[in-house]
């Protein structure tokens, strides 16, 4: 496959494992068998995901570590474990996919470890895109009002999406508050998935801005470049504050 052809192949599986995750997050639009076949599909692209991926593994080893290094590294480590784990106790409660591994693991533990690391998964995952955004659209020849235009829809949405995380429920999933998650299943499925969407913004946006802030203080970097990626991040939690503030944080 050449380099070209590889790269775009690598996009589609990104995209595809993006997607996936979308719906896995979906449960109540998408059912119990979906979910667990979903889950399959995630597994499967994951794994060809890191063997296309695998010269990057390769090099752990070599060359010198900057900021943005350390953090690529540290995050991919923690969605690999998390998405990994998430994987190993969906199995373990399978009814539909994977029977014969039903209570691999005790269900009660499997359950909760399952919805916990599900959404930090999916808040790595977010923040793991956002990390290779800046690089993904360096060859984009936009104005510079068209860029700062998209920047601050992206803001925008970010802050929507952080009210979501937070009224949603997600901070009390992950650090294991609540053991079973309570879903809308009268919401239509066009709401779930626009907020679904929402909450990956909210958190690719932070991983965007810290890129851009580790270029910026990097060797040949310009501090006062930092300023942009600063403000927009101020601005979307700003935005999340004032929606927690007058319309409600955790109602639903």
């Amino acid at each position: 496959m050449g380099g070209t052809n590889k790269r775009k192949f690598k996009w589609i599986v990104d995209l595809c494992m993006t997607l996936v995750l979308l719906c896995l997050m979906a449960y109540q639009v998408c059912g119990e068998v979906l979910h667990e076949w979903g889950g399959m599909l995630m597994t499967l692209l994951l794994i060809v995901h890191h063997v296309l991926n695998r010269k990057w593994y390769a090099g752990l080893l070599k060359g010198r570590y900057n900021a943005y290094r350390v953090l690529t590294v540290l995050v991919n480590t923690l969605l690999l474990g998390c998405m990994t784990l998430t994987a190993l106790c969906g199995m373990s409660m399978s009814a539909h996919a994977v029977p014969f591994l039903y209570g691999l693991l005790p269900i009660s533990f499997a359950r909760q470890m399952h919805l916990a690391l599900s959404c930090w998964s999916f808040v790595l995952m977010g923040f793991h895109l956002g990390l290779h955004i800046p690089a993904m659209t360096a060859g984009l020849r936009w104005s510079g009002k068209v860029k700062a235009a998209l920047s601050l829809l992206c803001a925008a949405v970010a802050g929507l999406g952080f009210r979501l995380f937070v009224k949603n429920s997600l901070p009390d999933y992950m650090f294991f508050r609540t053991p079973f998650a309570f879903l809308d299943y009268d919401k239509a499925a066009v709401p779930v998935f626009a907020e679904n969407l929402a909450i990956l913004v909210a958190f690719a946006l932070p991983g965007a801005c810290c890129a851009k802030l580790c270029k910026a203080f990097g060797k040949h970097g310009k501090g006062r470049a930092a300023l942009s990626p600063l403000l927009l991040i101020l601005l979307a939690v700003g935005i999340c504050a004032l929606l927690l503030l007058f319309a409600g944080g955790s109602g639903r």
